[in-house]
C-alpha cells in the first residue's frame, strides 16, 4: 500500500539520518524560545528593526511543511500552538545538516538554531544556521493542507488530532482554565479542595449502574464510584462547613454526545445554607469562570448565543411540566394532576410518552418534564422543587412532604448541574434508602443500595448543608463551542475495532 511504501521510504530516510552521525533518538535539546514565544514576541516587529538588534534563537518543533528549491528550503515548524517558518540555505549549513535537511520528512521533529528575519513576503522566519535532529515521523500525518477530518480517528487517535489541528488544543486549553477558575472561585471563598475513594463498598451517591471490580487480597467486590457525594457529606459531618472535590466519575450506561461512561464532576458541599443560596451562588460561580475563560459573559454555542450573566430563568418542574403538557394536549392540566399516578400516567399516555414499569407519580411527572422541556432550555434555566421520589439524598420541603428542595441547571439543552438542601433526618434517609430497595426489587438496576454507615454519619448530626455537583464536561462544552462531549475529553470511550 501507499502507507507502506511511506514507511518504508522514511525508515530508509532514518537509517541515512543515522550514516551522517546523527542520534536516531537523542535524549534532550536545549532550547532559549518556543515557536510561541517567538512569534508572540515578534509577530508585529519590523524586518529593518529584526536586522539592526539581532534575534538569535535556538528552538523545536515538529515539521508540518518543507518546500524545496534546490540549494534552498522553506521548513514550517510547528510547537502544537503556532507555526514558524524556516529558510535553510547550503552556504549557511553545514554540509551535514543541509544533508539532513534533504532527508527530513513530513512530521518529524527538529531542532532550529539561527536568527530572526523577514523574507520579501514579509513572512516572519528564522534564518538557519544548524539543524538538529530530534525524531522520525514513520506514519505519515494526514495530508497537510486538510488536516484530520474523520471523526472516529480523531478521538482514536488523539495525538495525531492534536498534530494536525491546531484548535484541538485550544479546546483542552479553555477546560484547564475552566478548571483552574472553578478552583480558585471556591478555595478563595473558604472552600476545602479535598480526594475521595474511588473504589467504593457501596455505589451511591446518584441513581446510576456501577462498574464492579474485584479487590483480590481483601477478597472483596468494589464499585468504581458514581459520584463522591456520601463521602463529602461524611466531611461536613465531621466539621468541614465548606468543602469540594474535582473529581472522575465512572457510570456503567450508555454513550451518547453529552455521556461518556468516565467523566469529570465538581461537587461542593456547604453547611448552614440551603438549595435558594445555592442558586444563587451558582449564577456567580458560573458568571465569573465564563468571563475568565472567555474573556466574555456571553459566549457562542452552536447557533445560539448563552449568556452567563443573572439571573437564570426558573422552573418549577410539575408546574413547567403541567403547562406545556396544556399546551400541546389542548386541555388544562395542573400540578396537581401530575402528583397523582394516574393522573401523571393518563397524561404521558395522551403525550405518548413511555414511562418506567412500576413508576410512581413523581417519576412519571420527572419523565413528563424531560421529554417537553429538556431540549428547549438553552438559555441557564433551573428547574427547581422536584418529587421526592426521584431525590432520595434530597431534603422535603417543609410544606410539601412528596416535593424536595432540589434544582438542576440546564444550559444548552442539558442538564449541567444538580443541587439540593441535603437530607439530614437519620430515620427519614433511611426510609428512602429502603424504598429504594423496594425499587431495585422491581427490576430498577439504577437504584440506590443501602449505606448503613452512611445513616450512621447523620446520626452524628450533619448540619442544614446544601450540595451541588456541576459536569465539568459539559460546562467545557458550550464554553469551547464543541457539539459532542467526545470533543472536550482528551481519550473519550470508543468501541474496539476488530
Amino acid at each position: 500500500s501507499n502507507e507502506e511504501a511511506q514507511f518504508e521510504q522514511r525508515r530508509a530516510n532514518l537509517a541515512a539520518i543515522e550514516a551522517l552521525g546523527y542520534q536516531a533518538y537523542p535524549h534532550k535539546f536545549d532550547t532559549t524560545h518556543t515557536v510561541s514565544q517567538l512569534v508572540e514576541a515578534h509577530t508585529a516587529t519590523p524586518g529593518e528593526t529584526l536586522e539592526q538588534s539581532r534575534v538569535d534563537t535556538t528552538t523545536a518543533g515538529r515539521v508540518i511543511s518543507i518546500r524545496n528549491f534546490g540549494k534552498a528550503s522553506f521548513l514550517v515548524l510547528s510547537d502544537g500552538r503556532v507555526r514558524l517558518q524556516v529558510y535553510v540555505r547550503q552556504d549557511a549549513l553545514g554540509e551535514r545538516d543541509f544533508a539532513l535537511s534533504k532527508l527530513l520528512d513530513f512530521g518529524d521533529h527538529v531542532g532550529i538554531t539561527g536568527h530572526l528575519f523577514r523574507t520579501k513576503t514579509n513572512e516572519l522566519s528564522i534564518w538557519a544556521s544548524s539543524i538538529t535532529f530530534l525524531a522520525k515521523c514513520l506514519l505519515p500525518l494526514p495530508e497537510k493542507w486538510h488536516g484530520l477530518q474523520d471523526i472516529e480517528t480523531r478521538y482514536r487517535q488523539r495525538y495525531l488530532d492534536l498534530a494536525v489541528n491546531p484548535d484541538v488544543r485550544k479546546t483542552f486549553e479553555t477546560r484547564s482554565r475552566t478548571v483552574s477558575a472553578i478552583r480558585e472561585f471556591l478555595t478563595t471563598r473558604g472552600f476545602l479542595e479535598v480526594e475521595t475513594p474511588m473504589m467504593q463498598p457501596i455505589a451511591g451517591g446518584a441513581l446510576a449502574r456501577p462498574f464492579i471490580t474485584h479487590h483480590n487480597a481483601l477478597d472483596i467486590k468494589l464499585y468504581l464510584r458514581i459520584a463522591p457525594e456520601l463521602y463529602l457529606k461524611r466531611l461536613v459531618v465531621g466539621g468541614i462547613d465548606r468543602v469540594f472535590e474535582i473529581n472522575r466519575n465512572f457510570r456503567n450506561e450508555g454513550i451518547s454526545t453529552q455521556h461518556n461512561p468516565e467523566f469529570t464532576m465538581l461537587e461542593f458541599y456547604w453547611a448552614y445554607v440551603d438549595y435558594q443560596t445555592l442558586m444563587d451562588f451558582t449564577e456567580e460561580l458560573l458568571s465569573t469562570v465564563a468571563q475568565k475563560v472567555t474573556g466574555s459573559a456571553t459566549c457562542q454555542f452552536g447557533e445560539h448565543a448563552i449568556s452567563f450573566a443573572a439571573p437564570f430563568r426558573r422552573l418549577s418542574l410539575r408546574h413547567a411540566a403541567a403547562e406545556e403538557a396544556s399546551r400541546r394536549l389542548g386541555r388544562t392540566i395542573t400540578a396537581d394532576t401530575l402528583r397523582t399516578l394516574e393522573g401523571a400516567r393518563g397524561v404521558a399516555h395522551d403525550l405518548h410518552i413511555e414511562v418506567p414499569h412500576g413508576a410512581g407519580a413523581g417519576k412519571v411527572a420527572s419523565e413528563i418534564f424531560e421529554r417537553l422541556w429538556q431540549e428547549t432550555l438553552i438559555r441557564p434555566t433551573f428547574v427547581y422543587d422536584f418529587p421526592t421520589e426521584v431525590s432520595p439524598l434530597s431534603k422535603q420541603r417543609a410544606d410539601d412532604p412528596d416535593t424536595v428542595e432540589r434544582f438542576e441547571l440546564y444550559i444548552g439543552g442539558f442538564e449541567v448541574a444538580n443541587a439540593f438542601s441535603e437530607l439530614n433526618d437519620p430515620a427519614e434517609q433511611r426510609r428512602r434508602f429502603e424504598a429504594q430497595l423496594a425499587d431495585r426489587d422491581k427490576g430498577d438496576d439504577e437504584a440506590h443500595a443501602m449505606d448503613d454507615d452512611y445513616v450512621r454519619a447523620l446520626e452524628y448530626g450533619l448540619p442544614p448543608t446544601g450540595g451541588e455537583g456541576i459536569g465539568i464536561d459539559r460546562l467545557v462544552m458550550i464554553l469551547s463551542n464543541s457539539p459532542s462531549i467526545r470533543d472536550v475529553i482528551l481519550f473519550p470511550q470508543m468501541r474496539p475495532r476488530d
